[in-house]
Formats: C-alpha cells, structure tokens, sequence
C-alpha cells in the first residue's frame, strides 16, 4: 500500500514546510483539502516547495468552479509539479454549495459525470483549436475560435472522485482513475459496502480493471505513546462528524446508532460541533479512527492491506490547539519514516 499525507499547518509557509518533511518521511501524494483555503492555490504551493511527491487536491469542489477554470488550474498546477498534480473532486453538499457558493447542485451523479467529460475534454482539445460542443443538463459546453497558443505538461491528468453513497460510488469506479473515502472509513466498511460498489462501476466500461482504479482511504490518525492521550485528541473529530444527522446509516452500519444519538443529544444541547469529545464512547474512536501507540496504528493501517490501494494519514484538529494539533502531526511523520522503511 502506499502511503500519503494530509498536512495541517497555520499558514502557507508552515504547509509547505510540513509537505517537505512528508516528502522526506516517504509520503507518495500529499493531498490538500478545500474549505478553510482553496484546494487549487495551496497545491499550487506545495508544487514548489517539493520534488518527488505527488500532490493532490481532496478534495477540490467540482461545482463551484466551471469545468473550464478546473481544467486550466489543474493544467497550470501540473506544469508547475512537472507531471505530479492529481485532480481531486468531491460533490459537497447541496447546502453548501446553493447558500454559500450560489452555484447549482442539482443531481450530483450527473452534474459531475457532465464536469469530467468536460474537463478531460478540454485538455484532450485546448491547445488544437477545435470546436467544442458539449451538450448536457448541467454543464452544456460550446466554445469556437480557442486555441491555447502554448503547451500543456499532460492531457491526461489523474481525476479521483470522493463518493460515500452508492450511487456516486458506482460512478467513481466507472469514470474515475481513483477513488477517496470519507475522513472515517473502517476496513469492514471498506470491504462490505464500497468495494462492491466500486468494482459495480468499473464493470460497466469495457476493458477497465479493479487495477485501474486507485483506492485512498482517508484516516484520521492520532499516535502517542499514552492511549488516552491519543484518544483525546482523536475524539473530537469523531464527535464532529457524529454529530451530523445525516450520517446515521454510516453509525448504524458499525452499530454505533445509540453513541451517535448521544453525540447529537449533546450537540443540540449546545455543543460546538468541535467540542463534542467528551461525549464520544471510546468503542467509537477504536472502530472509526487509526489511534493507539505507534505499534497499534501500524497495525490498524496495515489492516487495510488487500481491499485499499493507499492510504490518507491527516492528523485530528478538531477541538484542539494549534500545539496539540502540531503535536500529533509529528507524531504521523515519525511513524510514517518508520513505514516507509518496512514492508507494509
């Protein structure tokens, strides 16, 4: 399995210095999120302050900006990383993206299948000349008399697609070259409920294979040599996401549903979804979460071997302080050197 890195730092300067020594520590993607920064501009960042490391977006949003301005920022971030950039695209919600961004949402599995198209279309055409007419329900693409008067570094830019339920799931197999999970994603889960969901999309494009498709599971890791430390500073991301209704099924599955209604009882007794920690059960945490002294979360990574193909190490903020967050983040790198060393 290969395994990469989500950093967390407090501005630019400290990312860029923390994807080096991910690089160093043998990380093979560092990937960059989308919420509190633009995903595109610190990829861009981390392009140059590193040599050999894949650098990916995870996720960008895929409606927020036009198919066009996605394929040009991924274009320039690739020539900037000299062939390094992975496209990561996710949906979000339909709030988040009709109240905070006015853009339209629609139906998701369709309005990004329609984005892809356009995106890889663009950069299979953008430097001949030709016409483009695209039609569709969401992302209709008409364009004459464009002809981008220099290079590209690569027209076939790796596109991952986050998906949790089936429906985009399925997609993601079909039209993706990789696929990203939830920042809480147990093996069993992995096993039971996406793979086959997965391998249900790749069936349907001829002559695709379960090799052509990059599995990352994203894993909230939290490492120290005292247990209840690193259950403290996990809990809280735990709590976050427990926190939000609409992942009941995703509790229920691990059968979690009464700790869950426990975090949500708390929650809306006033709670700040980031300061839910104390109302998470440690079974919660053990099932959910890469947490334990150096040995346990080796061993809890290397349980994904044989159903992901990668695997996304982040370290917990929720609910912490800058140091503690730093912390723990040091604690992955070291773990990760060690990782990189062995055979996992």
């Amino acid at each position: 399995m290969r395994i990469t890195f989500a950093p967390w730092g407090e501005s630019l300067g400290e990312l860029m210095e923390v994807a080096r020594r991910a690089e160093a520590a043998g990380a093979e993607v560092i990937w960059v999120p989308e919420l509190h920064r633009s995903a595109t501009v610190t990829a861009a960042a981390l392009a140059t302050a590193t040599r050999r490391v894949r650098i990916g977006t995870a996720i960008a949003l895929a409606f927020t900006r036009s198919p066009m301005t996605t394929a040009l920022e991924a274009l320039d971030i690739d020539e900037l990383s000299d062939g390094r950039f992975v496209l990561g695209l996710g949906t979000g919600v339909r709030r988040l993206n009709e109240d905070w961004h006015n853009a339209r949402f629609g139906k998701p599995s369709g309005h990004m299948r329609e984005t892809v198209r356009n995106i890889r279309h663009f950069w299979e055409t953008c430097t001949t000349g030709a016409e483009i007419a695209l039609t569709g329900e969401y992302e209709p693409m008409r364009m004459r008399g464009y002809a981008r008067p220099f290079g590209v570094r690569r027209t076939d830019i790796p596109i991952y697609l986050a998906a949790m339920g089936p429906v985009m799931t399925r997609l993601a197999g079909a039209i993706g070259d990789g696929w990203i999970s939830h920042e809480l994603c147990s093996p069993r889960y992995l096993d039971e409920l996406v793979l086959p969901e997965l391998e249900a999309g790749i069936a349907r494009v001829e002559g695709k294979r379960r090799a052509d498709l990059d599995v990352v599971v994203s894993a909230c890791c939290s490492v120290a040599d005292d247990r209840r430390t690193a259950v403290r500073r996990v809990s809280g991301v735990v709590g976050f996401y427990a926190s939000v209704r609409t992942y009941a099924d995703f509790f229920g599955f691990h059968g979690l549903a009464d700790q869950q209604r426990a975090v949500v009882d708390a929650f809306r007794q006033g709670r700040g979804a980031d300061y839910l920690a104390g109302s998470v059960s440690p079974e919660m945490v053990d099932v959910l979460t890469m947490t334990g002294t150096r040995d346990q979360v080796a061993e809890r990574i290397a349980g994904y071997a044989g159903k992901a193909d990668s695997v996304k190490l982040s370290p917990p903020t929720h609910g912490l302080t800058a140091a503690e967050i730093r912390a723990a983040q040091n604690e992955i790198l070291s773990l990760m050197a060690d990782i990189a060393g062995s055979t996992l």
